[in-house]
């Protein structure tokens, strides 16, 4: 195992897959908090504040010589934050929303190292192009449970409702853990990452990204 010990401070299944492919072994714990948004709070600052306040919570209660990595992922309807719908008839009316329109998915990290009490900071921002699938279908995929747990009300990687088109962006983020950012996050570290995590992750997910080259330079994108 690498030293220090890795800590995903989430209890997202999601997220514990795509870290299991970034050659880290890695330990998991969750932390709760108050996920209400700021009266006013833009998309991509709430899941960065949440993102920081959910590793300072982590390191109150584990080992001083770990690393904290957090995580929050939200869909965003314009300046409108959705999060996961606590109704079918919620899901539905999300699902409609996004049908045939873009929207923005954010997915912030943050890494606190030992003895740097400040989590350094990385945001994956996420164009995603819904198609135009029917009411029949939202129906079925609604039906099926898989919504209910989502942000927007949607996976993109599920198979059977596949709610994306000409999608670009990072496949990962949008699930929840961007690993290339998580990557250049290490790096920061001074904890050098594996040069195979874009290559583990586009197979794993059956997915060709263009972005990875510019992000692993450490570019602003994505």
């Amino acid at each position: 195992m690498l030293s220090p010990t890795l800590i995903l401070a989430s209890a997202s299944p999601r997220r514990r897959e795509l870290l299991s492919l970034s050659g880290w072994e890695f330990k998991v714990t969750s932390v709760d908090l108050d996920e209400q948004p700021l009266p006013g709070e833009a998309p991509d600052r709430y899941v960065l504040r949440l993102a920081d306040s959910k590793a300072k919570a982590a390191v109150e209660k584990l080992p001083t010589d770990a690393i904290i990595l957090a995580a929050d992922t939200t869909v965003a309807d314009g300046d409108t934050i959705l999060g996961k719908p606590t109704s079918v008839e919620e899901a539905v009316n999300m699902l409609k929303a996004l049908r045939n329109r873009t929207h923005m998915v954010y997915t912030a990290l943050a890494l606190i190292t030992p003895g740097i009490p400040s989590p350094l900071l990385e945001l994956c921002a996420s164009s995603v192009p819904m198609r135009d699938y029917s009411d029949e279908e939202i129906i079925d995929y609604v039906n099926s449970g898989d919504p209910l747990d989502k942000a927007g009300a949607y996976a993109i990687q599920h198979a059977d409702f596949a709610p994306t088109i000409n999608f670009t962006g990072c496949y990962a983020g949008v699930m929840g853990l961007p690993l290339c950012h998580f990557a250049r996050l290490m790096q920061k570290a001074g904890c050098p990452a594996d040069p195979e995590i874009p290559a583990r992750c586009q197979q794993h997910l059956n997915y060709h990204c263009t972005l990875y080259p510019a992000v692993w330079r450490g570019d602003n994108v994505g």
